[in-house]
């Protein structure tokens, strides 16, 4: 399975969502069952010896390999999201978007103190939404073990903002 080249499985659709913009659309790998079971596989056993204890992932798309990595992992899965969408008592952040604010959260119970924790989403582009994040989880007391994306488009040098971390992209543009 190794040998499926995972970056013609993923759609480029020029001028989305806004002219100059080249998306990646991730929905053609998703649908592509060996494709999909290559990229999660091929995550997986990236971080199969680190002893992770907890995956958290980001909304929406971060969940779709998040809770695959998880079960993979033996690990249990949380979900960071939006303002307002979890039902018990949360921490939050509020970090800056290239067009404003948004603000993140997590169960306050949901991160055991030195738990080691893999943080998982499906791309890494300014590094924004995965840097608060990992803030999240620093206040929660959890061990960040590695970061990993699916897709990591270099050019917009996120990497940059996640310095002292581990971190780990599948395919790179």
């Amino acid at each position: 399975m190794k040998n499926i080249d995972l970056k013609n499985s993923i759609r480029s659709i020029p001028d989305f969502p806004k002219q100059g913009i080249l998306f990646r659309d991730i929905t053609t790998l998703l649908s592509d069952k060996k494709a999909f079971k290559c990229a999660v596989d091929s995550l997986a056993d990236k971080f199969k010896n680190k002893k992770i204890d907890t995956v958290v992932a980001v909304e929406a798309r971060g969940f779709i390999f998040g809770g695959a990595l998880a079960h993979k992992l033996g690990a249990g899965f949380v979900p960071v999201r939006k303002k307002g969408k979890l039902p018990w008592k949360t921490e939050s952040v509020t970090y800056d978007l290239e067009y404003g604010k948004d603000t993140l959260e997590i169960h306050r119970d949901a991160i055991a103190a030195d738990k080691k924790i893999l943080i998982v989403d499906d791309l890494l582009a300014t590094g924004g939404t995965v840097k608060a994040v990992a803030d999240l989880i620093k206040q929660l007391k959890g061990k960040i073990s590695a970061i990993a994306f699916l897709i990591e488009l270099k050019d917009l040098k996120g990497k940059e903002k996640l310095k002292g971390y581990s971190v780990y992209s599948l395919i790179k543009y």
